[in-house]
């Protein structure tokens, strides 16, 4: 299959494959991998806690516990924070070996709003830390696993729960065959306006517009002053507050100086001409999401000559867990871009590649640790009008319209990759496709919160007392 060639404007190169054949490709594929196969889980060889204590390993010690009790507190968060231990699963179980740019941790949280360069509201996927090249339906998977989880542990009626991760798979196939019959360059241009999107129901407008004002309010400028005082040398300071938010010491604010040029020479020549109005002047430490907490994460407060913030973050980038313990083969073009430019080169390209807008800040760093390690980052601004939807105070219909939104969404992101009309062809109306991935993530779910009891007991975790 083609997935990504090193040189597709090559002089001479044969033309793609029409719409037409690559249909008939992804149709034909159904013989290897019938579609009714995608409901094979295959829990053999499983060692859960294995997985989770590695990745421990190479995180912050003194931030591990912190993780440990955001993912104990019940089985969504849990399943948050256990990308990885998915990927391994997803790699024992049969798939169809067609690969598109993957977000690799596709939950329904990791969707949500964010301002674009315009100004405006944008809804797309928000979280790239484990993106690559993967089979297409681990992220359609992880997808709708979320949503099961995720209705089962705000008590809804499964019936409801079922209806909203069947529409989901529906959902994507449809907005899947719509985006390529559209040709690549329509498809490029398409989003998700949130501010014009027309819920269907009232229950689903009022969440929109919920999330619309929370956004609305999560600006730089207001985190700038939430989280920064203006110390006595006239230099914007960051506020401690441990040990979410720590200030570094004198050597970690030294390496970041070193290596924030990399950053800048990484972004866009816009936005390196902007950045000329700007100096750093502090970094902190700070802790964020469920399943990144422990790695790498540094705010950089800069500031201009006339006192005015802006503030970046800087989120260290691993091996992706699609590549790590999914086993996922890379193309050469993506293995070569890593190797020059790191993992967080992989982010913030694979971000740009599955988001219809993209935050223009993005950029990446590579630098080398206190003990010698080679770390990378990649970086974006903090608090652009970033918004997300609770599912715990969802109601019915609004769970319902949200559940389909993420699928369009991921079907819009994955219809970027050249091989996306070939799934099209293999997942057809959606109909056979959404049984089959229904009965897998519904035993997914049923594993994952055997692995959540069993994380609790291995971490030494009193159960929560609204589990």
């Amino acid at each position: 299959m083609t997935t990504l060639e090193s040189e597709p404007a090559r002089p001479g190169r044969q033309a793609p494959p029409s719409l037409r054949d690559q249909l008939a490709a992804g149709r034909a594929v159904r013989k290897q991998v019938p579609r009714d196969a995608l409901a094979d889980l295959v829990p053999d060889g499983r060692d859960p806690m294995a997985i989770l204590d590695e990745q421990d390993a190479d995180r912050l010690r003194e931030l591990v516990s912190i993780r440990a009790e955001r993912m104990a507190a019940n089985p969504f968060a849990f399943f948050r924070g256990t990308a990885g231990l998915m990927a391994a699963d997803l790699a024992r179980s049969p798939h169809t070996g067609l690969t598109v740019g993957s977000c690799g941790d596709a939950h329904v949280s990791n969707f949500g709003l964010y301002a674009s360069p315009q100004r405006t509201l944008v809804f797309d996927l928000n979280d790239f830390d484990e993106a690559a090249w993967a089979p297409w339906e681990w992220d359609l998977k992880r997808l709708v696993t979320s949503i099961v989880i995720a209705g089962q542990s705000t008590s809804r009626d499964d019936g409801l729960v079922s209806s909203a991760a069947r529409s989901a798979v529906v959902t994507y196939a449809r907005g899947l065959h719509n985006a390529v019959k559209r040709g690549p360059l329509r498809r490029y241009y398409d989003r998700f306006d949130a501010v014009a999107a027309a819920a269907a129901d009232p229950e689903s407008r009022r969440a929109l517009r919920h999330a619309i004002r929370n956004a609305e309010k999560h600006t730089g400028a207001l985190a700038a002053k939430r989280l920064t005082t203006m110390g006595k040398s006239g230099r914007l300071k960051f506020v401690e507050s441990p040990p979410t938010m720590t200030r570094v010491d004198r050597a970690v604010a030294t390496r970041v100086g070193d290596v924030y040029g990399d950053y800048v020479r990484s972004a866009s020549v816009d936005i390196r001409v902007l950045l000329q109005n700007y100096a750093i002047a502090d970094v902190a430490r700070r802790v964020v999401g469920v399943g990144s907490v422990g790695t790498r994460c540094y705010l950089l407060g800069l500031q201009d000559g006339d006192d005015n913030a802006l503030l970046l973050q800087a989120k260290e980038a691993g091996t992706s867990v699609l590549i790590r313990y999914g086993g996922a083969s890379q193309p050469v073009a993506v293995s070569q871009y890593i190797d020059e430019f790191g993992d967080g080169g992989r982010v913030v390209a694979m971000q740009r590649v599955l988001q219809a807008v993209s935050d223009p800040f993005l950029g990446h760093l590579r630098g080398v640790d206190a003990q010698g390690t080679d770390r990378a980052f990649y970086v974006r601004q903090f608090h652009d009008m970033k918004g997300g939807f609770d599912m715990d105070t969802l109601e019915d219909e609004a769970f319902l319209w949200y559940a389909d939104a993420c699928a369009a969404t991921l079907a819009r992101a994955h219809s970027q990759s050249p091989d996306a009309a070939t799934v099209a062809g293999y997942v057809g109306r959606g109909g056979r496709a959404a049984e089959a991935i229904l009965a897998w993530s519904y035993a997914y779910a049923a594993l994952s919160r055997a692995d959540w009891e069993l994380f609790r007991s291995h971490r030494r975790i009193a159960e929560p007392a609204t589990a």
